[in-house]
């Protein structure tokens, strides 16, 4: 029973680990705009739990999520078909 116990303990403290956001650095692009340190989720294999995806809310700022975590995206992170829902010359996509 003590080891149950113990295994169980041990599992939830991992998933609590997993659950901690990563602090993103401030930095500087390239055009000159100062971007401010920030909170994020840990990288992972969905969308879900991402502080911008619908139906969350971000604990750091209080902003609720705007993005639609169904719809999908180029491996860049803009969206499919654009603006203008043309495709760019010679890309497939």
């Amino acid at each position: 029973m003590r080891m149950i116990l113990l295994a169980a303990l041990a599992g939830v403290s991992a998933a609590a680990a997993l659950a901690q956001p990563v602090q993103r650095n401030a930095y500087i692009r390239k055009d000159g705009t100062y971007v401010a340190p920030s909170y994020a989720t840990r990288p992972n294999d969905t969308k879900l739990d991402n502080y911008s995806t619908q139906g969350n809310n971000n604990p750091y700022n209080g902003k609720f999520g705007t993005v639609d975590p169904y719809k999908p995206t180029y491996p860049n992170g803009s969206s499919y078909g654009g603006s203008n829902g043309r495709r760019k010359p010679g890309s497939p996509y």
